[in-house]
């Protein structure tokens, strides 16, 4: 029977730290915030019919990173944080 792919230790280090994972929170956090504020600027854009690409683009990153703050503060034991994929 094969493993999967996070269960095959060969490619896997297992080796970051504790401060690693916590300096990309903080990384992801910033990021986080960057891209509500940009989504902020260009929704205040009047006298479209459709949302500003520029603000589209915001969005889809500010989604994703929500996803990425929630897992890592999942990985770090947050009690507050269900599970990412909830």
């Amino acid at each position: 029977m094969s493993m999967s792919d996070h269960q095959d230790s060969e490619h896997f280090s297992y080796s970051r730290t504790w401060d690693e994972i916590e300096d990309m929170l903080d990384k992801a956090e910033r990021k986080l915030n960057y891209h509500q504020i940009e989504m902020s600027k260009f929704a205040k854009l009047k006298g479209r019919n459709k949302p500003h690409p520029k603000w589209v683009e915001h969005a889809r990153n500010f989604k994703a990173l929500q996803g990425v703050v929630k897992t890592l503060r999942w990985c770090l034991g947050d009690k507050k944080v269900s599970h990412p994929l909830d």
